[in-house]
Protein backbone atom coordinates (compact mmCIF):
# COMPACT_ATOMS: atom_id res chain seq x y z
CA UNK A 1 0.00 0.00 0.00
CA UNK A 2 1.17 3.59 -0.75
CA UNK A 3 0.11 6.99 0.17
CA UNK A 4 -0.19 9.77 -2.29
CA UNK A 5 0.84 12.98 -1.77
CA UNK A 6 -2.23 14.83 -1.05
CA UNK A 7 -4.10 12.24 1.12
CA UNK A 8 -4.77 13.62 4.41
CA UNK A 9 -2.33 12.75 6.99
CA UNK A 10 -3.37 9.93 9.68
CA UNK A 11 -3.77 10.96 13.74
CA UNK A 12 -0.76 9.56 15.65
CA UNK A 13 -1.48 6.21 16.66
CA UNK A 14 -2.18 5.31 20.58
CA UNK A 15 0.68 5.24 22.16
CA UNK A 16 1.94 8.43 20.89
CA UNK A 17 2.43 11.18 23.06
CA UNK A 18 0.10 14.49 21.93
CA UNK A 19 3.70 16.52 21.71
CA UNK A 20 6.78 15.45 23.35
CA UNK A 21 9.29 17.46 23.93
CA UNK A 22 12.38 16.72 22.23
CA UNK A 23 15.51 18.36 22.46
CA UNK A 24 18.26 15.52 21.65
CA UNK A 25 17.26 12.60 19.16
CA UNK A 26 19.66 9.68 18.61
CA UNK A 27 19.19 8.29 15.53
CA UNK A 28 21.00 4.47 15.50
CA UNK A 29 21.72 2.66 12.41
CA UNK A 30 23.85 -0.24 11.72
CA UNK A 31 25.20 1.18 8.04
CA UNK A 32 26.90 4.93 8.86
CA UNK A 33 26.94 5.42 5.07
CA UNK A 34 22.72 5.31 5.32
CA UNK A 35 23.20 8.31 7.39
CA UNK A 36 24.00 10.99 4.85
CA UNK A 37 22.67 8.66 1.66
CA UNK A 38 19.10 7.79 2.68
CA UNK A 39 18.27 10.34 5.76
CA UNK A 40 20.13 13.26 4.74
CA UNK A 41 17.00 15.10 4.14
CA UNK A 42 15.22 14.18 7.88
CA UNK A 43 18.13 14.88 9.66
CA UNK A 44 18.15 18.59 8.18
CA UNK A 45 14.44 18.58 9.11
CA UNK A 46 15.13 17.66 12.63
CA UNK A 47 18.18 20.01 12.96
CA UNK A 48 15.85 23.14 11.83
CA UNK A 49 13.66 22.33 14.33
CA UNK A 50 16.20 23.20 17.00
CA UNK A 51 16.63 19.56 17.47
CA UNK A 52 20.42 17.93 18.25
CA UNK A 53 20.49 14.92 16.37
CA UNK A 54 23.13 12.29 17.69
CA UNK A 55 24.06 10.02 15.22
CA UNK A 56 25.15 6.29 16.31
CA UNK A 57 26.49 4.44 13.81
CA UNK A 58 29.17 1.18 14.30
CA UNK A 59 31.44 1.79 11.02
CA UNK A 60 31.89 5.26 10.52
CA UNK A 61 35.03 5.93 7.96
CA UNK A 62 36.59 9.77 7.94
CA UNK A 63 33.77 10.10 4.58
CA UNK A 64 31.12 9.10 6.65
CA UNK A 65 31.79 11.13 9.71
CA UNK A 66 32.06 13.97 7.89
CA UNK A 67 29.79 14.34 5.92
CA UNK A 68 27.21 13.81 9.38
CA UNK A 69 28.92 16.51 10.74
CA UNK A 70 28.42 18.59 7.83
CA UNK A 71 24.57 18.02 7.66
CA UNK A 72 24.75 19.43 11.44
CA UNK A 73 24.52 16.17 13.43
CA UNK A 74 26.85 14.30 16.03
CA UNK A 75 28.61 11.39 14.49
CA UNK A 76 28.88 8.88 17.85
CA UNK A 77 30.33 5.51 17.92
CA UNK A 78 29.32 2.45 19.24
CA UNK A 79 29.60 -1.61 18.82
CA UNK A 80 27.45 -3.54 17.02
CA UNK A 81 28.03 -6.73 14.84
CA UNK A 82 25.22 -6.17 11.65
CA UNK A 83 26.01 -9.69 9.83
CA UNK A 84 25.25 -12.31 12.52
CA UNK A 85 23.55 -12.76 15.69
CA UNK A 86 25.90 -13.96 18.38
CA UNK A 87 23.80 -13.92 21.66
CA UNK A 88 26.69 -13.34 24.49
CA UNK A 89 28.41 -11.14 22.05
CA UNK A 90 25.10 -9.33 21.20
CA UNK A 91 24.21 -8.87 24.99
CA UNK A 92 27.52 -7.43 25.92
CA UNK A 93 27.04 -5.27 23.08
CA UNK A 94 23.43 -4.09 24.15
CA UNK A 95 24.46 -3.11 27.51
CA UNK A 96 27.49 -0.83 26.55
CA UNK A 97 25.19 0.56 23.86
CA UNK A 98 22.20 1.41 26.86
CA UNK A 99 25.14 2.69 29.09
CA UNK A 100 26.38 4.97 25.81
CA UNK A 101 22.92 6.61 25.62
CA UNK A 102 21.96 6.48 28.82
CA UNK A 103 25.22 8.94 29.10
CA UNK A 104 24.38 11.15 26.05
CA UNK A 105 20.77 12.34 28.23
CA UNK A 106 18.42 12.04 24.90
CA UNK A 107 14.64 12.55 24.75
CA UNK A 108 14.11 10.38 22.01
CA UNK A 109 15.47 7.40 19.98
CA UNK A 110 14.62 6.67 16.23
CA UNK A 111 16.22 3.33 15.42
CA UNK A 112 16.01 1.67 11.43
CA UNK A 113 17.14 -1.21 9.57
CA UNK A 114 16.84 -4.74 11.34
CA UNK A 115 19.57 -5.20 14.19
CA UNK A 116 19.78 -1.67 15.39
CA UNK A 117 15.35 -1.49 15.74
CA UNK A 118 15.84 -4.45 17.58
CA UNK A 119 19.06 -3.73 19.79
CA UNK A 120 18.76 -0.05 19.46
CA UNK A 121 14.83 0.16 20.59
CA UNK A 122 16.15 -2.10 24.04
CA UNK A 123 18.88 -0.08 24.70
CA UNK A 124 16.35 2.98 24.78
CA UNK A 125 14.40 0.93 26.90
CA UNK A 126 17.28 0.17 29.28
CA UNK A 127 18.58 3.62 29.31
CA UNK A 128 15.02 5.07 30.14
CA UNK A 129 14.75 7.24 27.21
CA UNK A 130 11.15 8.33 27.30
CA UNK A 131 10.15 8.54 23.59
CA UNK A 132 11.10 5.50 21.33
CA UNK A 133 10.84 5.40 17.62
CA UNK A 134 11.20 2.28 15.16
CA UNK A 135 11.38 2.33 11.48
CA UNK A 136 11.11 -1.18 10.00
CA UNK A 137 12.85 -0.96 6.11
CA UNK A 138 11.19 -4.15 5.48
CA UNK A 139 10.69 -7.52 7.06
CA UNK A 140 14.17 -9.15 5.15
CA UNK A 141 15.53 -12.60 4.36
CA UNK A 142 14.21 -14.26 8.06
CA UNK A 143 11.07 -13.62 6.99
CA UNK A 144 11.14 -14.40 3.14
CA UNK A 145 10.67 -17.99 3.39
CA UNK A 146 7.34 -19.16 5.17
CA UNK A 147 5.97 -22.36 6.53
CA UNK A 148 6.27 -25.84 6.60
CA UNK A 149 8.87 -25.12 3.14
CA UNK A 150 11.40 -22.93 4.72
CA UNK A 151 14.42 -24.79 6.69
CA UNK A 152 13.64 -25.98 9.78
CA UNK A 153 16.97 -23.24 10.99
CA UNK A 154 14.96 -20.37 9.27
CA UNK A 155 11.92 -21.29 11.34
CA UNK A 156 13.62 -21.36 14.21
CA UNK A 157 15.35 -18.01 13.62
CA UNK A 158 12.19 -16.42 12.35
CA UNK A 159 10.55 -17.54 16.33
CA UNK A 160 13.75 -15.98 17.54
CA UNK A 161 13.45 -12.66 15.68
CA UNK A 162 9.57 -12.58 16.52
CA UNK A 163 10.29 -12.38 20.60
CA UNK A 164 12.98 -10.06 20.28
CA UNK A 165 10.79 -7.64 18.20
CA UNK A 166 8.06 -8.20 20.77
CA UNK A 167 9.98 -6.89 23.28
CA UNK A 168 11.73 -4.71 21.71
CA UNK A 169 8.82 -2.93 20.16
CA UNK A 170 6.78 -3.14 23.41
CA UNK A 171 6.09 0.41 24.69
CA UNK A 172 7.16 2.47 21.62
CA UNK A 173 5.50 5.50 20.74
CA UNK A 174 5.59 4.59 16.75
CA UNK A 175 6.89 1.86 14.26
CA UNK A 176 7.05 2.91 10.88
CA UNK A 177 6.38 0.78 8.03
CA UNK A 178 7.40 1.55 4.21
CA UNK A 179 4.56 -1.42 3.14
CA UNK A 180 1.56 -2.31 4.11
CA UNK A 181 2.64 -6.16 3.29
CA UNK A 182 5.46 -5.58 6.69
CA UNK A 183 2.16 -3.84 9.06
CA UNK A 184 -0.72 -6.93 8.82
CA UNK A 185 2.99 -9.16 9.29
CA UNK A 186 3.94 -7.26 12.31
CA UNK A 187 0.09 -7.15 13.57
CA UNK A 188 -0.41 -10.63 13.14
CA UNK A 189 2.45 -11.96 14.64
CA UNK A 190 2.19 -9.58 17.61
CA UNK A 191 5.51 -7.57 17.13
CA UNK A 192 3.58 -4.33 17.12
CA UNK A 193 0.34 -3.25 18.29
CA UNK A 194 -1.92 -1.46 15.65
CA UNK A 195 -1.59 1.81 18.03
CA UNK A 196 1.89 1.96 17.00
CA UNK A 197 1.68 1.47 13.22
CA UNK A 198 1.97 4.32 10.89
CA UNK A 199 2.47 3.41 7.22
CA UNK A 200 4.94 5.85 5.27
CA UNK A 201 4.84 4.31 1.90
CA UNK A 202 8.60 4.28 1.43
CA UNK A 203 11.10 7.09 3.02
CA UNK A 204 11.46 9.16 -0.34
CA UNK A 205 13.82 11.19 -2.38
CA UNK A 206 14.88 14.39 -3.41
CA UNK A 207 12.78 14.99 -6.58
CA UNK A 208 14.77 17.96 -7.89
CA UNK A 209 18.02 16.49 -7.04
CA UNK A 210 17.29 12.73 -9.03
CA UNK A 211 15.91 14.98 -12.02
CA UNK A 212 14.90 12.81 -14.96
CA UNK A 213 17.32 11.49 -17.30
CA UNK A 214 17.43 11.69 -21.51
CA UNK A 215 16.07 8.07 -22.12
CA UNK A 216 18.85 5.27 -23.29
CA UNK A 217 17.38 3.31 -26.11
CA UNK A 218 20.74 2.59 -27.81
CA UNK A 219 22.29 0.23 -26.56
CA UNK A 220 19.18 -1.07 -25.14
CA UNK A 221 21.17 -1.07 -21.08
CA UNK A 222 19.98 -2.61 -17.87
CA UNK A 223 21.22 -1.70 -14.50
CA UNK A 224 21.40 -3.34 -10.98
CA UNK A 225 22.55 -1.24 -8.36
CA UNK A 226 22.13 -2.65 -4.83
CA UNK A 227 23.85 -4.25 -2.14
CA UNK A 228 25.64 -7.49 -3.96
CA UNK A 229 23.68 -9.93 -1.76
CA UNK A 230 22.48 -13.46 -3.52
CA UNK A 231 19.16 -12.82 -2.08
CA UNK A 232 18.66 -9.18 -4.14
CA UNK A 233 18.45 -11.39 -7.21
CA UNK A 234 22.05 -10.99 -8.60
CA UNK A 235 22.44 -14.39 -9.55
CA UNK A 236 19.35 -14.42 -11.76
CA UNK A 237 20.08 -11.04 -13.14
CA UNK A 238 23.59 -12.34 -14.39
CA UNK A 239 21.79 -15.26 -15.99
CA UNK A 240 19.52 -13.53 -17.46
CA UNK A 241 22.15 -11.23 -19.13
CA UNK A 242 24.29 -14.54 -20.24
CA UNK A 243 20.94 -15.76 -21.95
CA UNK A 244 19.88 -12.53 -23.60
CA UNK A 245 23.55 -11.42 -24.84
CA UNK A 246 23.76 -14.60 -26.77
CA UNK A 247 21.47 -13.43 -28.69
CA UNK A 248 21.68 -9.80 -29.00
CA UNK A 249 25.46 -9.14 -27.93
CA UNK A 250 25.13 -5.68 -28.15
CA UNK A 251 22.62 -5.29 -24.83
CA UNK A 252 24.69 -4.13 -21.89
CA UNK A 253 24.10 -5.27 -18.37
CA UNK A 254 25.63 -3.14 -15.63
CA UNK A 255 26.17 -4.29 -12.00
CA UNK A 256 26.66 -1.91 -9.85
CA UNK A 257 27.48 -2.32 -5.70
CA UNK A 258 30.31 -3.93 -3.30
CA UNK A 259 30.21 -6.99 -1.69
CA UNK A 260 28.84 -6.80 1.49
CA UNK A 261 29.63 -8.79 5.44
CA UNK A 262 26.90 -10.68 5.08
CA UNK A 263 27.24 -14.01 4.42
CA UNK A 264 25.21 -14.38 0.96
CA UNK A 265 27.44 -11.73 -0.21
CA UNK A 266 28.36 -12.32 -3.77
CA UNK A 267 32.45 -12.58 -3.63
CA UNK A 268 34.98 -10.11 -5.32
CA UNK A 269 36.40 -13.51 -7.25
CA UNK A 270 32.91 -14.28 -8.97
CA UNK A 271 32.43 -10.43 -9.73
CA UNK A 272 35.66 -10.37 -11.42
CA UNK A 273 34.87 -13.42 -12.77
CA UNK A 274 31.63 -11.91 -14.25
CA UNK A 275 33.41 -8.88 -15.14
CA UNK A 276 35.95 -10.59 -17.51
CA UNK A 277 33.76 -12.90 -19.26
CA UNK A 278 31.77 -9.49 -20.55
CA UNK A 279 28.59 -10.87 -19.74
CA UNK A 280 27.96 -7.91 -16.92
CA UNK A 281 29.87 -4.59 -16.74
CA UNK A 282 30.50 -4.89 -12.46
CA UNK A 283 31.25 -1.19 -10.54
CA UNK A 284 32.32 -1.15 -6.88
CA UNK A 285 29.79 1.08 -4.74
CA UNK A 286 29.79 4.58 -5.84
CA UNK A 287 28.75 7.97 -3.72
CA UNK A 288 26.59 9.23 -6.75
CA UNK A 289 24.52 6.62 -8.72
CA UNK A 290 23.11 9.52 -10.98
CA UNK A 291 26.01 9.15 -13.57
CA UNK A 292 24.90 5.12 -13.70
CA UNK A 293 21.38 5.88 -13.84
CA UNK A 294 21.67 8.42 -16.30
CA UNK A 295 23.48 5.93 -18.41
CA UNK A 296 20.63 2.49 -18.06
CA UNK A 297 17.86 2.22 -19.86
CA UNK A 298 15.89 -0.10 -17.29
CA UNK A 299 16.42 0.07 -13.19
CA UNK A 300 16.35 -4.00 -12.70
CA UNK A 301 16.39 -5.40 -8.80
CA UNK A 302 15.20 -9.24 -8.69
CA UNK A 303 14.97 -9.33 -4.77
CA UNK A 304 13.49 -12.72 -3.44
CA UNK A 305 13.95 -10.46 -0.04
CA UNK A 306 11.01 -8.66 1.80
CA UNK A 307 12.04 -5.30 1.24
CA UNK A 308 10.77 -1.75 2.45
CA UNK A 309 10.19 -0.18 -0.65
CA UNK A 310 13.90 -0.46 -2.37
CA UNK A 311 15.61 3.13 -2.03
CA UNK A 312 17.12 2.08 -5.59
CA UNK A 313 13.99 1.71 -7.16
CA UNK A 314 12.84 5.24 -6.19
CA UNK A 315 15.75 6.90 -7.27
CA UNK A 316 15.26 5.37 -10.69
CA UNK A 317 11.78 5.90 -10.58
CA UNK A 318 12.62 9.48 -10.29
CA UNK A 319 15.27 10.07 -13.18
CA UNK A 320 12.47 8.46 -15.52
CA UNK A 321 13.21 4.68 -15.54
CA UNK A 322 11.23 1.79 -16.21
CA UNK A 323 11.34 -0.98 -13.42
CA UNK A 324 11.52 -4.72 -13.67
CA UNK A 325 11.47 -6.09 -9.92
CA UNK A 326 9.95 -9.18 -8.68
CA UNK A 327 6.54 -9.74 -6.72
CA UNK A 328 7.89 -9.66 -3.49
CA UNK A 329 6.37 -6.85 -0.76
CA UNK A 330 8.02 -3.21 -1.00
CA UNK A 331 9.05 -4.26 -4.78
CA UNK A 332 6.01 -4.44 -5.61
CA UNK A 333 4.50 -1.50 -4.33
CA UNK A 334 7.07 0.57 -7.29
CA UNK A 335 5.39 -1.06 -10.05
CA UNK A 336 2.44 -0.72 -11.69
CA UNK A 337 1.81 -3.84 -13.98
CA UNK A 338 2.65 -2.95 -18.09
CA UNK A 339 2.64 0.96 -17.20
CA UNK A 340 6.23 2.20 -15.41
CA UNK A 341 7.47 -1.99 -15.61
CA UNK A 342 6.66 -5.25 -15.19
CA UNK A 343 6.67 -7.83 -11.89
CA UNK A 344 7.92 -11.02 -12.21
CA UNK A 345 7.75 -14.20 -10.03
CA UNK A 346 10.65 -13.95 -7.15
CA UNK A 347 13.87 -16.49 -8.46
CA UNK A 348 12.22 -17.24 -11.84
CA UNK A 349 14.89 -16.22 -14.30
CA UNK A 350 12.52 -17.46 -17.55
CA UNK A 351 10.17 -14.85 -16.40
CA UNK A 352 12.93 -11.94 -15.61
CA UNK A 353 14.57 -13.35 -19.20
CA UNK A 354 10.95 -12.61 -20.96
CA UNK A 355 9.98 -8.73 -19.12
CA UNK A 356 13.56 -7.51 -20.15
CA UNK A 357 13.15 -9.12 -23.72
CA UNK A 358 10.53 -6.45 -24.09
CA UNK A 359 12.62 -3.85 -23.86
CA UNK A 360 15.16 -4.91 -26.28
CA UNK A 361 12.58 -5.79 -29.04
CA UNK A 362 10.43 -2.61 -28.17
CA UNK A 363 13.20 0.22 -27.11
CA UNK A 364 10.04 2.66 -27.21
CA UNK A 365 8.69 1.52 -23.90
CA UNK A 366 11.91 3.12 -22.25
CA UNK A 367 10.78 6.19 -23.40
CA UNK A 368 6.90 4.94 -22.43
CA UNK A 369 7.12 3.50 -19.35
CA UNK A 370 10.36 6.08 -18.03
CA UNK A 371 7.52 9.13 -17.96
CA UNK A 372 5.10 6.86 -16.56
CA UNK A 373 7.99 6.42 -13.74
CA UNK A 374 8.81 9.82 -12.56
CA UNK A 375 4.93 10.36 -12.57
CA UNK A 376 4.89 7.71 -10.13
CA UNK A 377 7.63 8.84 -8.25
CA UNK A 378 6.70 12.45 -8.02
CA UNK A 379 3.10 11.01 -6.22
CA UNK A 380 4.26 8.56 -4.02
CA UNK A 381 8.04 9.30 -2.88
CA UNK A 382 8.43 12.70 -2.88
CA UNK A 383 10.91 12.50 0.49
CA UNK A 384 9.13 15.79 1.67
CA UNK A 385 5.60 14.17 2.23
CA UNK A 386 7.49 11.26 3.97
CA UNK A 387 9.46 13.55 6.49
CA UNK A 388 6.02 15.63 7.09
CA UNK A 389 4.42 12.06 8.11
CA UNK A 390 7.50 11.30 10.17
CA UNK A 391 7.43 14.45 12.01
CA UNK A 392 3.72 14.72 12.85
CA UNK A 393 3.78 11.15 14.49
CA UNK A 394 6.89 12.40 16.31
CA UNK A 395 4.52 15.07 17.60
CA UNK A 396 6.82 17.87 16.49
CA UNK A 397 3.95 20.02 14.36
CA UNK A 398 4.19 22.34 17.42
CA UNK A 399 7.74 22.98 17.43
CA UNK A 400 7.52 24.15 13.70
CA UNK A 401 5.01 26.40 14.09
CA UNK A 402 6.69 27.98 17.14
Amino acid sequence: MSRPDDMPIPPRGANAPLAPRIHRLGLITSQAFSLHNFRASLIREWIALGIHVVALAPDYDAVSRRAVTELGAEPVDFRMDRASIRPLHDARDLLALARLLRGLRLDATLAYFIKPVIYGSLAARLAGIGHRFAMVEGAGYVFSESGEAAPRSARWLRGAVTLMYRIALRGADTVFFLNADDVELFLEQGMAEPGQAVLLGGIGVELDHFAPAAPVLAPVTFLLAARLLAHKGVYEFVEAARRIRGQHPGVRFLLLGSPDLNPASVSVRQLKDWHAEGVVEWQAHVSDVRPWLAQASVFVLPSWYREGVPRGIQEAMAMGRPVVTTDMPGCRDTVEQGVNGFLVPPRDTGALVSALNRFVSEPELVVDMGRASRERAEALFDVRRANRLVLHSMGLERDAAA
